[in-house]
Order: C-alpha cells, then structure tokens, then sequence
C-alpha cells in the first residue's frame, strides 16, 4: 500500500493529483492523506452510513479513513478536567457520578470530535460490588485495603451485579448514546480477570507482581478459582455495558504481559476466551477489543480470544502486527503516546507512517497507550485534525 499525507501534488500512486499551494492560505483546501491499496486486510464491504465509522471499520466496511480516539482522551491531559478535579478531588467521586462520568466523557468529544467517546470510569469500578474495599490516591494510585492471599479470601468474593452494584455505569452510557447520536461510537471498557486478579493480590500496582506469581505456582487452584469469579462477572459487566448503549467494549488486559507464554496459556487466554464467547453469545455484532501493554510477544495468542481487534501498543511495528495478526482481525493503535510531546510536523509523520503500515481498513487509529499527563491540548487537536483528513 502507497500512501502519502500531502498539500501538494501525489506521486506515484494511483488517484487524482491535486494542485500546489500555499498550506497557509486561508482559501486551501485541508491536506489529505491518500493512499493506493495493495495490503492485506480483508476484502471490504460497502459500508452503513447509518452506523459511526469505528463500527463499519472493524467489521471490515468499505470506510474512507481510519476511526480515531485516544485511550484516556477524557481526563487529565484536558484543562476542563483539572478544573473540575479542583471541584471533585476524589476520583471515585468523578467515577461514580452520572451526571460528573457523562461530563468528563464528552469534554474530548465536545473539543475534538474522536470517533469513539469512551465511558469515564476505572476498570477497578467493579470491586466494591465484589466485596473487595478499594480506592483511587492521588499520587499513588489505585489501594486495595485487604489483598487476598487465601482459599478464604477468595471465598469471601462474590459475584458482580452491575445492575445493583454501578447503576451509575448504566445510566451514564445510556446518556452518552442520546447525546453522541451515533456520530461516534460509544465505548464501553472492563479489565480482564488476570489483571484484575494481580491488583487485588499485589494490593496495588507492582513493579515485580512477586505476590500473584507466588499464588499462581504455588497455589494455581487457588488463582483459577478467583480468576474464574472475575471472568463471570465481567461477561455480565460487558453485556450490562452493551445493553446500556455501549457499541463497542474494550478489555484492557495490562498486566498479563508481565506472564511467560506458556503462563498467558495458563493463566489468561482461557479466561479471555471464555468471556468472548459468552459475549458473542448474547451480543454476537457487539465488537470487542483487547489491550495488552508490551504485548509484542504474545501478539498471536491474543488473537486466539477470538476478539474483533487487537490494539497494539508503540513497542510494536503496525506492518509486523498486522502481518502476525493476519487479514481478519482489526487492529488498533499505535502511535507512541509521547509523539505528542513533539512538533506538529512530528505527529503528523508519525501519524502517516502508522496509517500506512496498517493498510486500508480494519484500522482504528489511537495511541500505543493512553494519553499522557501533561500532553498539550493544541498537539491533541493537532492529531485529531491531521486523523481526519486522512483519505484511502
């Protein structure tokens, strides 16, 4: 596939060539990115109109450009959130909030139009409904007050209710679906049973995750019988999300790339698998994506889920993933969250070279992984104009 994002005239590819111009001009056109396609991906299908262009993207549609969003678009990087934070300081508070979830869900959209909107939530939302006491510390991140360690403990875990336990969740979605009105899709997100199992063991997050791997080699009965509770309740949290108004969910499985192979085996994949195929079960268009840091060794595996797009994080090249993944999975990312520390002229290369090693469709531009503090807005809108000027 040829591509190039350009003001001037196309070489060497085969559509249309445009005149040159001033780019400053107030009267020129905006650049475009065109490509000729020769990669790949799927064969396309016409796509729907009258669904948002991330849907028709994974199903493999005929789309004009690759969706955008941003993992963490909605949060601290926006100046509009840290004003709001001087206001509500806790985040469960933010979190756990409709009418504060639906505000900060739409401040990104309201600047940036991405074409995902994604809840504004924690993929530890659902402890506190499982009988697991936790909180968000500023500075310090998320403190589980009693990690589990036993039989017992595990034992002492119930089954989540998303109905009774984050009814916020659901009405916040429901929201967001009037208010977005399918001009971008609505994201919906969980954590996977691995990760969530390493947080409530370590008691927070961990450098070494010395405690989950001693349960895991020591006591494996143990971690499956926690595991399998998490991977329950988070096939219900997925359907809650979805029949809430979620169009699409994201498992964020940060924390299973820190296991061997043949542990992920173990471990993770089954789980994985078992909550795909319960989802597609109930809600078989319901697309569903899975995010794994540092997953560059793992890449085939994950796509032994049987999840509609895999998104890859920057330590991945897109051609090599998608090239690993092959022609029928859809693929996300994966520009290195800190390109937007650099200049306009950066991001934008940056933004064509991933583009093109993805290839025509069944693409979902975004970050390598979520957004960074301290990001300058005017670098974000300059990556959101730049996505949505590019043109197939």
């Amino acid at each position: 596939m040829s591509c190039i994002h350009s003001y001037g005239s196309i070489a060497s590819i085969s559509l249309p060539t445009s005149p040159s111009f001033n780019p400053r001009s107030r009267c020129a056109p905006k650049p475009r990115f065109l490509c000729a396609v020769g990669g790949s991906v799927a064969e396309a299908q016409v796509a729907s109109i009258a669904e948002p262009l991330l849907l028709n993207a994974v199903r493999g549609d005929d789309v004009e450009r690759p969706p955008v969003w941003l993992m963490r678009q909605a949060g601290r990087y926006m100046k509009s959130y840290q004003t709001l934070c001087e206001r509500y300081p806790s985040f469960r508070e933010r979190s756990e909030n409709v009418d504060l979830v639906v505000e900060i869900s739409l401040q990104p959209w309201k600047v940036f139009k991405p074409d995902g909107v994604i809840l504004f939530s924690d993929i530890l939302t659902p402890l506190s409904g499982m009988n697991i006491p936790f909180d968000i510390v500023k500075g310090k991140g998320p403190v589980i007050f009693d990690p589990l360690q036993t039989a017992d403990d595990v034992g002492q875990v119930r089954e989540f209710v998303p109905q009774e336990s984050v009814p916020y969740v659901g009405e916040a979605l429901t929201i967001l679906r009037k208010e977005v009105d399918n001009k971008a899709a609505v994201l919906g997100f969980v954590g996977a049973p691995f990760t969530l199992a390493s947080y409530v063991v370590e008691g927070g997050s961990s450098k070494h995750f010395s405690k989950i791997k001693r349960l895991a080699f020591s006591q494996p009965k143990v971690l499956h019988a926690l595991l399998q509770k998490f991977t329950t309740s988070m096939t219900k949290y997925i359907r809650y999300q979805a029949d809430s108004g979620a169009q699409a969910v994201q498992i964020f499985d940060s924390w299973a790339t820190e296991l061997s192979p043949v542990d992920f085996e173990e471990f993770s994949l089954p789980y994985l698998k078992q909550i795909v195929d319960a989802v597609k079960e109930t809600h078989p268009d319901l697309p569903l994506i899975l995010y794994a840091s540092g997953s560059g060794g793992l890449l085939e595996r994950l796509a032994l889920t049987g999840v509609d797009v895999v998104s890859l994080d920057w330590t991945v090249d897109m051609a090599e993933g998608r090239r690993r993944l092959g022609p029928n999975i859809a693929v996300q990312g994966n520009v290195d969250p800190g390109v937007l520390f650099g200049s306009k002229e950066f991001i934008t290369s940056r933004i064509n070279d991933t583009v093109r090693k993805a290839g025509r469709g069944k693409h979902i531009l975004n970050l390598g992984h979520g957004i960074v503090v301290g990001t300058p807005e005017e670098n974000v809108a300059h990556f959101f104009e730049v996505a949505k000027d590019i043109r197939y």
